[in-house]
């Protein structure tokens, strides 16, 4: 093994002994959370998005919170254009020198009547939530395999799973990373690189927020939605964020191909 701050030929970026993670659609909601968790777990963390502004701002914010030796930095990014993912990993090694997390959390939401849906807004949908996370996944685990391997985790959905009204785009983009991630874990394992997923369920994001915002009565809903969970609440992103760290870290070395629902046991009714 070579020593901290040496390079290979066939690993170019000087290499460090703290771990380092990339975190997509890290600007607001769950990515936050997990970029915020992994932070305090004493990972190195790069967090992506497209606004600059939101960036620069959630990279300050979560740096004055880390543990000493635990960096963050913003990368801003539209993983949608061509060559954008991959040249979201190599800034990722410039800057933190190593890669051995990524999180595939970047995603958009869509909410239409299928059988209304323009096929512009379906490729939009799947651009962001499926090609854009393979193509992450790609460069991510050709850094991976080069360094030894690593961990991937993929943010799916409970919708992948159930059918809901008006979400089948979106469920659809959910379930095939869902297939995606066992797919991945069985071709990649033989590189340790390990390929888990996290399928939240209802959870209090801004995008929560702003959607009970909109309801007539939004305390009679939220009480609704929290009363078809078995355990009676809903998710906050820090839940999410535990379930990712958990999957990142080296106590879940021995785990692949799977996905944990955290979703309060929504699934399991």
């Amino acid at each position: 093994m070579e020593a901290p701050g040496t390079t290979t030929k066939s690993h170019p970026y000087p290499l460090r002994p703290s771990r380092a993670a990339l975190v997509t659609g890290a600007t607001s909601g769950i990515g936050v959370e997990i970029a915020r968790r992994l932070l305090a777990d004493g990972l190195t963390v790069v967090i992506s998005g497209r606004s600059t502004e939101r960036g620069a701002s959630v990279a300050a914010a979560l740096a004055a919170e880390a543990p000493e030796g635990a960096d963050v930095h913003f990368v801003r990014a539209d993983l949608t254009v061509p060559g954008a993912p991959e040249r979201l990993v190599s800034e990722t090694m410039r800057l933190a020198g190593r890669l051995d997390v990524l999180v595939n959390n970047a995603a958009i939401d869509h909410t239409v009547p299928l059988l209304d849906v323009p096929a512009a807004e379906i490729r939009a949908v799947f651009e962001t939530n499926v090609f854009a996370a393979i193509e992450c996944l790609q460069a991510a685990g050709r850094v991976m395999r080069d360094s030894g391997g690593g961990a991937i985790i993929n943010v799916t959905s409970r919708l992948a799973h159930i059918g809901v009204p008006t979400m089948g785009i979106y469920s659809a983009s959910k379930g095939a990373m869902r297939a995606l991630t066992t797919a991945a874990a069985v071709e990649l394992a033989p590189h340790d690189i390990r390929v888990n997923a996290v399928a939240p369920g209802m959870t209090r994001t801004p995008l929560y927020e702003e959607w009970l915002a909109r309801v007539e009565d939004a305390e009679a809903t939220d009480a609704e939605v929290a009363a078809a969970i078995p355990l009676g609440r809903i998710a906050t992103p820090a839940d999410v964020a535990g379930a990712v760290a958990y999957l990142a870290s080296p106590d879940a070395a021995y785990l692949t191909g799977v996905q944990i629902p955290v979703d309060g046991g929504y699934l399991a009714k």
